[in-house]
């Protein structure tokens, strides 16, 4: 296991007996891949809030970005756990999990680079201008968020199998 590799772990409880252990460069490609997601954040009274997004994977993070004003941005301001979630609606192929604290991105350069990979993987519809620690769009504005995995979870369906991956530090 290099530095930034997780542990990687099948739980045998809710899986089949010939299931084994999803690599986690597996787990990683699909969600690079994935194009649409769900985060999930944690409203000021504790219930949950869940909404699509769509982001990327990169430097070994999910990227997503939301207004300012919107409600997960209010959330994640009281409570920066989150989870950020991909799959099938039906019982193919796998569905993934990755739980983290999601960090505002404010460096220029990086947020550059994350809306070269925006415009990239979603086509040019989703061009953003950087400025002000943001991404721009028309008169939108949008923060965006870094999520770490702290844990990641692999949800196979044939066979039926869950891998936990666990990533150092967390």
């Amino acid at each position: 296991m290099t530095v930034n590799e997780p542990a990687t772990e099948l739980d045998a409880r809710y899986s089949d007996e010939q299931a084994t252990a999803t690599p986690w460069e597996h787990g990683r490609e699909r969600l690079e891949a994935a194009r649409l997601y769900w985060v999930v954040t944690v409203r000021p009274d504790g219930r949950p809030h869940i909404t699509p997004v769509l982001a990327v994977w990169l430097d070994q993070a999910m990227y997503f970005s939301t207004g300012p004003e919107e409600r997960k941005a209010r959330n994640l301001d009281a409570n920066p756990q989150c989870a950020l979630l991909t799959g099938r609606n039906d019982l193919e192929g796998m569905d993934l999990v990755v739980e983290g604290r999601a960090v505002r991105v404010r460096d220029h350069g990086t947020l550059q680079r994350l809306a070269d990979a925006w415009e990239s993987k979603y086509g040019e519809d989703w061009h953003f201008e950087v400025r002000d620690e943001a991404f721009h769009h028309g008169p939108g504005e949008a923060h965006v968020y870094e999520v770490a995995p702290a844990v990641s979870y692999g949800f196979g369906k044939d066979p039926f199998s869950q891998t936990r991956w666990t990533f150092p530090g967390s």
